[in-house]
């Protein structure tokens, strides 16, 4: 895959929209009223990586676009892990597509934490997306968050990387979570890590 997508397929903002775009900052009223609101996929048929979010943040409900809370590193880790040639916006999410790129979550209610979601609900969530990979065929599905994916397919010693079970026909990747929560993972270590994903899914 090619970091240009072909021509015709990517979608740009004008300045305008975008200056407008990046401006918007939810209120606490706005937020709050965000709660269990679900969010769009960004998606379609024959992808080479579905990124798989936990569930919207209250910051992703109220303004449209994933990932989306100032400090969440998913954006920059993208780009750093060479999936896109620039440093995107979320409110450019539509963009990705065109680089063979989608965004999907295991829950599509938003929370304010993800750690409020259920175990029964990360278990449905991973059966609905795997009925959701059969459909759109990507080649690869990649699941940002390692606790989520242990619950939600039931495999409680899954660590990071490519996983032994596909879903639905996809290699499965597992990555870590791009909240600013994770002190884990530095900005560099998380970027490399996606860097590791991009590597694989460039062999076909």
């Amino acid at each position: 895959m090619t970091a240009e997508p072909p021509a015709g397929r990517r979608r740009r903002p004008t300045p305008a929209t975008d200056a407008t775009r990046r401006s918007l900052r939810p209120t606490r009223e706005e937020l709050a009223a965000a709660a269990d609101r679900l969010l769009p996929d960004v998606i379609a048929p024959g992808l080479d990586v579905l990124f798989v979010g936990i569930n919207p943040g209250l910051w992703s409900a109220a303004t449209g676009w994933h990932f989306a809370r100032p400090g969440n590193r998913f954006w920059p880790a993208l780009h750093r892990g060479g999936f896109t040639p620039r440093l995107m916006h979320p409110s450019e999410q539509d963009e990705l597509p065109g680089y063979g790129l989608g965004i999907t979550n295991m829950v599509a209610r938003a929370s304010a934490r993800a750690d409020e979601l259920t175990a029964v609900e990360l278990v449905a969530g991973a059966a609905l997306l795997g009925e959701k990979v059969a459909r759109y065929r990507p080649r690869w599905v990649a699941v940002v968050g390692v606790t989520a994916y242990r619950i939600g397919f039931a495999r409680p010693k899954a660590t990071f990387g490519e996983q032994p079970e596909p879903l639905a026909g996809a290699r499965v990747w597992v990555l870590p979570n791009p909240s600013g929560l994770n002190a884990h993972f530095t900005p560099v270590s998380l970027g490399a890590a996606f860097a590791e994903l991009r590597e694989a899914s460039t062999v076909r």
